[in-house]
């Protein structure tokens, strides 16, 4: 479908697609990563794109792309190895440059076993800057505009006995476009739980648990970052700062 096409396509409607949890993205639990789920999340979101005729040979056209600013991932049941997740996605809101979508999956039996928002900014790709929703957008899809506040996750500043946790970009952890895949992040913040202890590692696994991350800026290809995690009410904060100290990616991880 050509975006002619998609401009005088119907209103598109939620999709879906199942995933099969593969050996390599489940942990010794034997269990989906937070990470993988939402890869699946963020995959179907381009599967509902391109079915509705904004494929990236229609972006590249125009110099615009979508970028994951925002998460918030709920699990609730444990995804098995071997086992299919069905997820269905909608974009439920925009704003200026902004969109969400959400995300459900369920297992076989129909249990609930995840939901996510995704927050996307509309970048114009020759300027590395934010551009306007094309007004393509709310066409297509029938979201509300200003519908929704875009995620954030403010901290405080890290405390004197925050666990650190020193690591680097590695290059399998670039995309196509040369940017740390937003999934990515969640690897970096499980590490650190990992490395915080036991009452922080827990959480990696937890049912239900519930994260929420805020990409602040772009991890650099083989950049050394340092993440730091303490605890909060209900769960730990996270935060990934440069060698500078600045912040790249800010996020909660509780039980909920």
């Amino acid at each position: 479908m050509s975006g002619q096409d998609a401009r005088n396509a119907d209103i598109a409607q939620p999709m879906s697609h199942a995933y099969r949890a593969r050996f390599d993205e489940c942990g010794p639990d034997g269990c989906v990563r937070s990470s993988a789920l939402l890869r699946y999340a963020v995959d179907l979101a381009w599967i509902h794109s391109e079915h509705s005729g904004f494929t990236r040979e229609w972006y590249a056209e125009r110099a615009v792309a979508w970028v994951v600013r925002a998460a918030e991932l709920a699990v609730l049941a444990p995804m098995p190895l071997g086992g299919v997740l069905t997820l269905r996605t909608s974009v439920t809101g925009f704003r200026r440059v902004w969109s969400r979508r959400r995300t459900e999956g369920r297992l076989d039996d129909g249990t609930l076993a995840l939901w996510a928002h995704t927050d996307w900014v509309i970048t114009d790709t020759a300027r590395g800057l934010p551009g306007r929703v094309p007004a393509e957008f709310p066409a297509a899809f029938a979201a509300p505009l200003g519908s929704f506040e875009p995620g954030r996750v403010p901290l405080a500043e890290t405390p004197a006995d925050g666990v650190s946790y020193a690591s680097r970009v590695r290059p399998q952890d670039l995309d196509p476009m040369g940017h740390v895949n937003n999934a990515a992040y969640l690897d970096y913040l499980e590490e650190a739980l990992l490395a915080a202890g036991p009452d922080a590692a827990n959480l990696t696994r937890a049912i239900p648990r519930r994260i929420r991350l805020e990409y602040v800026a772009a991890a650099m290809p083989g950049a050394d970052v340092v993440a730091a995690t303490w605890p909060i009410a209900n769960g730990v904060a996270w935060r990934l700062t440069d060698a500078e100290g600045r912040d790249l990616a800010r996020a909660t991880v509780t039980l909920e």
